[in-house]
Order: structure tokens, then C-alpha cells, then sequence
């Protein structure tokens, strides 16, 4: 009898033993569960003027904080106050929660709504773990409501920012020469169907975004540098924000010859999701 009772224990802690092992995951599944932030680099905008509740969150209550990244814009999300010097370079590590919560897909294709709360609960989880349950619903609450209200404008949940050192702005310095070479720069006025034709890459159709199922065609008012590249929009309409302008790459624009900026208009059409 006490035999039997040792072997039925011996079997009982061998299959919990078992089971704790077969629950913990691999180092390469770990690995492979592990997503490293989002990244990106530019010069920090701060406004100083009142705003509204929902933005003053944004940064614990503190003023409205952006970053520059070439053309684009970041809204940075700061779940504690941060103070930052407007004008200067920074380098900020999170989450870019439009392209997480399209990564995370949509069994509906966007056709009941954009986004989804539980993207925008998943995307708070990436950025800040050990969050209580009121606070997730909190912030996922204001990820929700300002990437509907602006689903092309990137909303960016900060999990960590820094000034950015001399190593950083390596690049960012060559850009600022850059700018500064083609200050003077001759700009000019050319038809859509004449830039067009200079055309080396570019995406004439993409898949139309979650938030914008139907997707459409849209006439963008861009600005071309000397070096054939989109370098700012003009055109305020969200899809044209959609539009990823660094894929675009025209033959470096010349009159007279002598390099000029062009400011033009771009036809970009929408694929319609199924």
C-alpha cells in the first residue's frame, strides 16, 4: 500500500515537473517575442499655449510636445511630465501606435471602425508594461481617441527620450548642411503631367489604409529638392499623409542649368480593401 502511494506521488510530481517546463518558453521563442522599440530622431516642438484636457494628458499635464523627423511629425505621448528644450535635437525610443495597431491587423479591414479598443489597449501594453488595469484604460482611451480623430498624424508612446549626442547627430548635421546649401536655391512651378515624366520610383497605388477601407485617389501638393526627393507636403489631407513619401525619387530637377527645387502635384490612388 505505502508502495503504491510513493509511486502515485513519484508520478503526480513528475507530470507537474512536465508541465512547468512545457509552459516556459524557449530562449529562441523569447527572443522571437520580443519586439524592439520604435526609434526615431529629430528636433522636439513644444507649445506653450493652453490645450485642451484630452492633449494636456498626453504629457501628464504639461504642454504639448511634438518632434520633427524630416517632414513628418510626431505626437509624443509622455505618461509622466517631461521637460524638454524646443528647438533641440532628441532621440525617442516606444512605440509609433498607428503602425502597431495596422501590424496588429483587423479581421473587418476597417469597415466597423478604426481602431479597434483593443488595439489600442495592446499598444498601451507594448509601450508600458506593469500598468494597473484602470490606467490601460485610461490611456488606451486617449490612443483611441486621437488616432481616430487623426489616423495619418503619428501618435508616439515614449518609453524612454534623451538629447541627442554628437554621434546621433551625425546625420542630422549633413541634413542641416544640406539645408543650408539649398536655402537659395531657385524654387519652381511644374505641371503634375510634367513631373511625372521625371519620375525614377515611386508607389502610383498602395493598399488603402484600416481607417479609410474605400481608399480613393488623391492630388498632392508636394516640394521636390535639388536632389529629386520629396522633401515637404503641402497638402493637408490625411491620405496624402498616408502617402510614404521617402519612396518617391525624381531626376534631380535642373533649369537653365542650375539645380532647382520644384513644387508640384502628385496623383496617388488608394487600393480599396476587400
Amino acid at each position: 500500500m505505502n508502495r503504491n502511494k510513493c509511486i502515485l506521488c513519484f508520478l503526480v510530481l513528475t507530470l507537474a515537473i512536465l508541465a512547468a517546463c512545457s509552459s516556459q518558453p524557449t530562449a529562441k521563442e523569447s527572443k522571437k517575442a520580443w519586439t524592439p522599440p520604435d526609434k526615431i530622431q529629430g528636433k522636439i516642438q513644444v507649445l506653450l499655449e493652453s490645450t485642451g484636457a484630452s492633449d494636456s494628458a498626453l504629457n501628464a499635464g504639461g504642454s504639448s510636445v511634438y518632434l520633427w523627423e524630416g517632414a513628418r511629425r510626431y505626437r509624443l505621448f509622455l505618461r509622466t511630465p517631461v521637460d524638454v528644450v524646443h528647438g533641440n535635437q532628441y532621440v525617442v525610443e516606444g512605440v509609433y501606435a498607428q503602425k502597431a495597431i495596422d501590424d496588429l491587423g483587423d479581421p473587418d479591414q476597417g469597415k466597423n471602425g478604426y481602431p479597434l479598443p483593443a488595439s489600442c489597449s495592446h499598444v498601451v501594453r507594448m509601450a508600458w508594461s506593469g500598468l494597473s488595469f484602470d490606467a490601460i484604460e485610461a490611456d488606451a482611451s486617449l490612443v483611441c481617441a486621437r488616432v481616430k480623430r487623426y489616423p495619418a498624424r503619428p501618435l508616439f508612446l515614449v518609453t524612454r527620450i534623451r538629447p541627442a549626442t554628437a554621434e546621433d547627430s551625425g546625420g542630422a548635421e549633413a541634413k542641416k548642411d544640406t539645408e543650408a546649401e539649398e536655402k537659395d536655391v531657385k524654387e519652381v512651378t511644374v505641371p503634375a503631367d510634367k513631373q511625372r515624366a521625371t519620375l525614377i520610383e515611386g508607389p502610383a497605388a498602395q493598399p488603402a489604409p484600416l481607417w479609410e477601407p474605400e481608399g480613393g485617389t488623391v492630388h498632392c501638393k508636394v516640394d521636390v529638392d535639388t536632389k529629386g526627393k520629396i522633401y515637404e507636403l503641402e497638402t493637408g489631407a490625411q491620405l496624402c499623409e498616408a502617402v510614404p513619401w521617402s519612396q518617391f525619387r525624381y531626376q534631380p530637377p535642373v533649369q537653365g542649368g542650375h539645380p532647382v527645387k520644384v513644387r508640384t502635384e502628385v496623383e496617388v490612388h488608394f487600393e480599396a480593401r476587400k
